[in-house]
């Protein structure tokens, strides 16, 4: 304690910055690489409307914050005996800090390019060939059941044909979609 008491009081609010920090820093890296953070960064820590179009993330954030203080603060600790001029040690610490959060924004928007969107969209099986699950009635006359793959994944769909009855296990292709969850086939 004796040599943070002989410290110059412009040195010791960095200090009184970076050791807080880094410890809610550490605590939530682990809280990410755990499992534990719901929060990924994107989503502001207050109430207010702060949507403007299609931003990925908002600017106003508890992580956000973090990472700023934590570059402001060591900057101010490393260059301290380095810079002399306290107002440029200041301006260096403020453009380091912003480079954290510059640098987060790029990780987070690098990572959410990742991201892969799964959701079924019928209109995504418009000319898909599949096959028949139940058969299906001729002429509009009732429905049966189709089976197809979109993204890997099967679906089941009520189909309608405008020709002939086709049977179990046939190959069609989706040729017309009418509601969202039925499809005209006709046979491949």
């Amino acid at each position: 304690m004796e040599f943070f008491n002989s410290l110059d009081p412009f040195l010791k609010v960095f200090w009184f910055i970076a050791i807080p920090t880094s410890v809610v820093f550490l605590i939530q890296t682990v809280m990410t690489f755990t499992g534990t953070d719901a929060s990924d960064g994107t989503s502001a820590d207050f109430d207010g409307d702060l949507q403007h179009g299609d931003a990925p993330f908002q600017l106003f954030t508890f992580r956000n914050l973090i990472n700023f203080l934590l570059g402001f603060s060591w900057t101010g600790i490393s260059f301290y005996g380095s810079i002399e001029n306290r107002f440029l040690l200041v301006l260096v610490s403020v453009l380091v800090g912003s480079a954290f959060i510059a640098a987060f924004f790029f990780i987070i928007s690098q990572i959410q390019k990742l991201a892969e969107d799964n959701t079924f969209k019928i209109d995504s099986t418009l000319n898909q060939v599949c096959s028949v699950y139940l058969a299906i009635p001729p002429k509009k006359s009732g429905r049966g059941k189709i089976q197809v793959s979109v993204n890997g994944a099967f679906h089941e769909l009520d189909a309608i044909t405008e020709n002939e009855k086709i049977e179990s296990s046939a190959m069609v292709r989706i040729v017309k979609i009418e509601s969202s969850n039925l499809v005209v086939v006709e046979r491949v």
